[in-house]
C-alpha cells in the first residue's frame, strides 16, 4: 500500500467518525426535548450507518457514512400531568436518547478517530523521512 493511500483512507475514516460525533452531540443536546402539545412526538435518536466503499482510484476500500437514520425504539413514558405535552392519562413521551449509550458511542468514535489520526501521523512521518533521504 502506498503511503498516500494510507493518508487518504485514514482521512476518510476521520471524516466518518466526525459525522458520527456530530450526530451523538445532536442526540445529547436533545435528550430532554419533548413535544409541546399533548401527544406530540419527542425528539427521536439518530444513528449513523457506515458502509465500505471500493475506491478504484486508490485500489482500496475505505469507509463512508451511508445514512443517518432514526432509531425506531419506543419512546419512554414519564408521568408528568403538569406538562403541556402530557396525554389524557398524564404521561409524556420522552426522547429515546440514553446518555450512557451516547457516551459509550462517543468514546468509541473518539478512539476510532484517534487511531486514524495516528495512522495519518505515522504515514506523514514516513513520507518526511523518504523526502529527507532523497535530498
Amino acid at each position: 500500500m502506498d503511503l498516500t493511500q494510507a493518508l487518504t483512507i485514514s482521512g476518510r475514516g476521520m471524516d466518518a467518525q466526525t459525522e458520527r460525533l456530530r450526530v451523538i452531540a445532536e442526540n445529547l443536546a436533545n435528550e430532554d426535548s419533548t413535544g409541546s402539545t399533548p401527544g406530540a412526538t419527542p425528539y427521536r435518536r439518530k444513528q449513523v450507518e457506515f458502509e465500505n466503499v471500493l475506491d478504484r482510484t486508490l485500489g482500496a476500500q475505505s469507509v463512508r457514512v451511508k445514512a443517518v437514520v432514526p432509531d425506531q425504539s419506543p419512546f419512554p413514558q414519564k408521568y408528568d400531568p403538569s406538562s403541556p405535552a402530557a396525554n389524557t392519562q398524564g404521561y409524556v413521551s420522552t426522547p429515546n436518547v440514553n446518555s450512557f449509550v451516547e457516551m459509550m458511542d462517543m468514546r468509541e468514535a473518539e478512539r476510532s478517530y484517534s487511531a486514524n489520526l495516528n495512522v495519518m501521523q505515522a504515514s506523514r512521518s514516513m513520507l518526511s523521512r523518504v523526502i529527507d533521504l532523497l535530498k
